[in-house]
């Protein structure tokens, strides 16, 4: 509460010998000027007239409750609760100090308290409607607290925040309620505005444990531990029992100390290690969204070290699930996809990401998966001849002896219509692949994925056999034919020129 050297009051000796009489003058003057000041909103100069009134006659009731009226106005809750218990002390029949005294303990967030002051002022005016009105109001918080309540324990911190919005309409002086909503959107993700409620109650009160506790949680869920670590050692040496700061303190210390190890055994080439250290810090924390993002992408990273593509592209998906704007993330999975070729799904990724970051690496990397997705499309040359797209002039010449003598219909004459025509079909297509990959300019132009119909014709109309005899010596009008080689056993032939 104020004192009188607060409000640069200066007695006058001669008021030592006033009388009664005269001092209760003199303080209805200064009760009267302060009526002038506060009609006019000037609450500070109130607040001093009220004060000299106080010093005149300090049992006067209605003084106390004028200047509980004006600390109200300043946002001084729990001075004007003093003034305002101080005046029904004085007078129990004082009804405004039993409504003021009711207003700031539903300011401050003590509803039950209210509601008592509320429930005195109906007993000495049962008709007040302020009073009856208020004592509405004292419920409904009541009632919005234990919804909060349950809404915390089960999670549901929207709910949470909604209660405390709807309670701080009432109790807005209320550090607690502040504090509350400020973790709860925290919990969602909501940060900016959590550091905001956390931050104005610092500054009015730079040792609330509650809200420095707030202030480290987010700088924990933003993945800033050791800024976090500050605030929970802070807010524990202003409150030493603060339970959920100190279960923080211990998490982000443990968190940061196990993905360190597992950036360490990463980069040692460790890879086995690094994917339990990872997995071991995924455990320690399940609400800290952020680092586990990246812990999920480290360990994807990991995944693909160790072939485990269908593992990393899980954690990866993990990882973007709990950030949406992750861009590793996402940069990983579409490289664990290119390396499945599954070109769909690396083209969407590299789409998601240049979409977000337009730099020429991201443009490369969409535009490199979107070739091989077109390339995908097409007959893979590659596949046919059973040879890898790093294969040699004679590598594919062997390959295609061998797949041409396999399917070459001939071979085939016996087999069912179905078998003949399936057959046909391979050797047609053993042709095409051994026509463009024999051809340097053309596999240059196929491999860069353009379309070769342009430059080529139409490769449909091209005759395989002819490939077949130009390639096996048997142009000019001769003969071939496959027949049963005796010494071999059933099923194995050998091709014969005639």
């Amino acid at each position: 509460m104020a004192t009188v050297d607060d409000c640069d009051v200066t007695m006058d000796p001669e008021m030592e010998i006033l009388s009664d009489e005269e001092l209760e003058r003199e303080a209805e003057s200064f009760k009267e000027q302060g009526n002038a000041y506060y009609i006019k909103k000037d609450y500070s100069e109130a607040f001093n007239y009220y004060t000299k009134a106080i010093d005149m006659c300090p049992k006067n009731a209605s003084y106390y409750g004028n200047r509980a009226a004006t600390l109200m106005m300043l946002s001084r809750h729990r001075e004007a609760l003093e003034d305002s218990q101080q005046a029904v002390r004085l007078d129990d029949t004082f009804m405004k100090g039993h409504l003021r005294e009711g207003k700031c303990h539903l300011s401050l967030g003590n509803a039950m308290a209210a509601s008592r002051c509320f429930h005195r002022v109906l007993e000495l005016e049962p008709d007040n409607s302020q009073a009856q009105q208020e004592v509405k109001n004292a419920d409904s918080v009541l009632e919005y607290e234990k919804m909060a309540e349950l809404g915390f324990e089960k999670h549901d911190f929207r709910m949470v925040v909604f209660c405390m919005d709807r309670a701080l309409e009432s109790a807005s002086a209320c550090h607690r309620f502040k504090v509350l909503k400020a973790e709860c959107l925290a919990m969602l993700g909501r940060y900016p505005e959590a550091q905001s409620v956390a931050s104005d109650i610092l500054r009015m009160d730079a040792t609330n444990g509650d809200a420095l506790y707030v202030r480290g949680l987010c700088l924990y869920y933003e993945d800033c531990i050791d800024k976090a670590v500050q605030f929970f050692v802070q807010a524990l040496r202003m409150a030493p029992d603060h339970e959920k700061a100190r279960l923080a303190c211990r998490n982000a210390k443990a968190l940061k100390a196990k993905k360190e190890d597992g950036n360490k055994a990463f980069k040692d080439g460790n890879y086995d290690a690094a994917y339990e250290l990872y997995s071991e810090a995924l455990t320690i924390d399940p609400n800290n969204i952020k680092t586990n993002a990246k812990l999920f992408c480290n360990r994807g990273t990991v995944g693909s070290k160790l072939k485990k593509i269908d593992q990393a592209i899980e954690d990866c998906t993990k990882a973007v699930k709990l950030d949406e704007t992750y861009i590793k993330a996402y940069l990983r999975r579409a490289q664990c996809y290119m390396d499945k070729e599954e070109y769909d799904e690396a083209v969407r990724d590299y789409e998601k990401v240049y979409q977000t970051e337009k730099t020429k690496e991201h443009k490369h990397l969409l535009k490199n998966a979107q070739l091989e997705l077109k390339k995908s499309k097409r007959k893979d040359y590659y596949k046919v001849l059973g040879v890898d797209k790093n294969a040699t002039e004679d590598e594919i010449k062997k390959a295609y002896r061998k797949r041409a003598l396999m399917h070459h219909p001939d071979r085939h004459s016996s087999a069912s219509a179905e078998v003949q025509k399936e057959e046909e079909k391979k050797f047609k297509e053993v042709g095409e692949a051994f026509t463009v990959l024999s051809d340097p300019k053309k596999k240059s132009r196929y491999d860069s994925g353009h379309d070769l119909e342009d430059d080529t014709g139409n490769m449909g109309d091209f005759d395989a056999n002819n490939i077949f005899k130009a390639f096996f010596g048997g142009g000019g009008g001769q003969g071939y034919s496959f027949e049963a080689n005796q010494s071999s056993g059933p099923g194995n032939f050998f091709f014969q020129f005639g």
